[in-house]
C-alpha cells in the first residue's frame, strides 16, 4: 500500500476541484463524495466514452435509462432482500470493523486485521449480517408506510424492462441493454477514497444471449473490456490484471465471474466484474411476477430463457484508476512538479491560453479573443490568475496536455508559444493554426 501516494491523490483531488467531501461544511458524510468542476468532467468523458463504444457505434446494444426508486417485489425476485448482507466484524484490538472478506485468513476462526496487524478470533468475535438495502417510504403519510428502496445496482432495472426493450426494438438475440446510473449500498466499511462509496454510478451492460452460446460470449467480454481500459481509456496494461473467481466465491447466481483488477494506491483491487449470471434474473423475475420473460428464436423455432453475460463497471472507480495512473512526480530545476498525465481525450482541458502579463491590456484582449474563437471546437479555458509559472503547475495538476501564452510578441507576429504538458517543449505557432496544431499533436 503507498498510503503517501493515496494522501497526495486526495489532496490534489479536493485542492484542484476533482472531489469534494460531501456534506462537508456540517462535518462530512463516511463514503460520501461530492465530485467538483474538474471532476463532472472527467466523469463525463469517462461515461462519454464507454456509451460511444457499446451504444452508439454497436447495432445488437441499445441503452435504458431505469428509476432509481424500485419495488420491494423487485428486489424479492433478485435475492436481494435476502441474501445482499455483509458479514463485519470488530476487531477487538484496534476496533476497526471490517468484512470478512476483506480479512487474511489464518485457519478455520482465525483471521488477520489488516489495520492493526492482530489477529481476530471468530468465536471471541462473532460476526454480524448487515443488509446493505436503503429502504425508503413512497408513501405519503408516515403512519401507512409503503416501502420501496434504493437500487443497489442499475441491473434489476434492466431485467424487469426485458421485455418492453424487445417489443418496441424488434432486436434478435444476442442483444445487450446498456445504463448508466447512480446505485445505493449502505456501505459500513468505506475508506479508501471514493473507492467504496454509499452512492455510486455504474456503467452495466446485460447481455442476453442462447445458453449455448453464453459461454463463447462471457469469454469475449472479458477480453473485451480489457482491451477497452488500455485502449480507448488508456490505462497501463502494467497495472490491470484478471482474477477468475474460485467456485466458492461466486455469487449464488453466477456460473463464472472474472474480475479486472487494477494496481490502486492502496493495493490490486476490483475495477469491474464479468459474470455469466445464466438465467436466474429472468427466471426468478417471471416466477415472482407472473410474466412470461421468455424469448422465441424464429431460426431455431425454440423458445428459452436467456443467458445473461454483465460486464459492470465502477464510473467511481475508473475514475479513481484514471487519477491513479497519471499522477505523477518529477523533479524539475530543484522543485517537484506534480502532473497529470492523463490521455488528451480524457482531460478536463485539452488547451489553456494565458496572457504573460495580467495587467498589459492588449495582451489580455488578445488572449481573451483566441480563446473565444476555439473555446466551441476544443475545451479550452482562460486563466490569469497568477504568473505564468504558476499558470503552468496549475494546469500540469489537473492534466491539461497544452498551454498557450500571449506574449508581448504576439501582437506583432500573430503567434503564440504552446507548451507540452509532458515533454515541457515550447513551440511558436500562428494564430490561424493552433486548432490543427492540437490536433495534430493529440494521439
Amino acid at each position: 500500500m503507498d498510503k503517501d501516494k493515496l494522501s497526495k491523490i486526495v489532496s490534489l483531488c479536493r485542492r484542484r476541484g476533482f472531489v469534494f467531501g460531501g456534506s462537508e461544511i456540517y462535518g462530512g458524510l463516511s463514503s460520501v463524495w461530492d465530485y467538483g468542476p474538474l471532476g463532472v468532467k472527467l466523469k463525463k468523458r469517462i461515461k462519454d466514452i464507454w456509451w460511444q463504444t457499446y451504444v452508439d457505434s454497436r447495432e445488437d446494444i441499445v441503452g435504458l435509462d431505469s428509476s432509481i426508486i424500485m419495488s420491494e417485489q423487485v428486489f424479492v425476485a433478485s435475492g436481494h432482500l435476502k441474501g445482499f448482507v455483509d458479514l463485519l466484524v470488530d476487531c477487538p484490538s484496534c476496533k476497526k470493523r471490517s468484512r470478512i472478506d476483506k480479512l487474511e485468513k489464518k485457519s478455520k476462526d482465525i483471521y488477520l486485521c489488516l489495520e492493526c496487524n492482530k489477529e481476530i478470533d471468530l468465536k471471541k468475535s462473532k460476526p454480524r449480517k448487515f443488509n446493505l438495502m436503503f429502504k425508503t417510504n413512497v408513501s405519503a403519510t408516515e403512519d401507512e408506510p409503503f416501502y420501496a428502496y434504493l437500487r443497489p445496482e442499475t441491473a434489476q432495472g434492466i431485467f424487469i424492462n426485458f421485455s418492453n426493450v424487445l417489443n418496441v426494438t424488434h432486436k434478435k438475440l444476442p442483444l445487450g441493454i446498456a445504463q448508466i446510473g447512480k446505485a445505493f449500498r449502505n456501505e459500513v466499511t468505506g475508506g479508501n477514497f471514493i473507492f467504496r462509496m454509499k452512492e455510486f454510478e455504474q456503467m452495466e451492460i446485460e447481455y442476453f444471449t442462447h445458453p449455448e452460446e453464453a459461454n463463447e460470449s462471457y469469454k469475449y467480454w472479458v477480453k473485451e473490456r480489457l482491451d477497452f481500459y488500455t485502449n480507448k481509456i488508456g490505462l497501463d496494461k502494467g497495472n490491470l490484471r484478471l482474477r477468475e473467481h474460485g467456485e466458492d466465491e461466486l455469487a449464488h447466481y453466477a456460473k463464472a465471474c472474472t474480475d479486472i483488477e487494477f494496481n490502486f494506491p492502496f493495493g490490486w483491487s476490483e475495477l469491474e466484474g464479468i459474470a455469466n449470471r445464466g438465467d436466474f434474473d429472468l427466471s426468478e423475475h417471471a416466477r415472482v411476477s407472473k410474466k412470461d420473460l421468455s424469448y422465441f428464436d424464429n431460426e431455431r423455432k425454440e423458445k428459452f430463457i436467456p443467458f445473461v453475460i454483465e460486464p459492470s463497471a465502477g464510473v467511481d472507480r475508473t475514475f479513481f484508476a484514471i487519477i491513479s495512473d497519471a499522477y505523477d512526480e518529477e523533479v524539475v530545476q530543484g522543485r517537484i512538479r506534480t502532473v497529470l498525465r492523463l490521455s488528451p481525450k480524457l482531460s478536463p482541458y485539452t488547451l489553456a491560453i494565458f496572457p504573460l502579463l495580467k495587467n498589459k491590456i492588449e495582451l489580455v484582449k488578445l488572449a481573451k479573443n483566441i480563446f473565444s474563437d476555439i473555446k466551441d471546437e476544443i475545451p479550452a479555458l482562460y486563466d490569469d490568475a497568477g504568473a505564468i509559472g504558476k499558470l503552468y503547475r496549475r494546469q500540469d495538476e489537473i492534466g491539461t496536455p497544452f498551454c498557450a501564452t500571449v506574449d508581448v510578441d504576439s501582437l506583432s507576429d500573430g503567434k503564440v508559444t504552446i507548451r507540452n504538458r509532458d515533454t515541457m517543449q515550447q513551440e511558436r505557432v500562428d494564430f490561424s493554426k493552433i486548432l490543427d496544431f492540437i490536433n495534430s499533436n493529440i494521439i
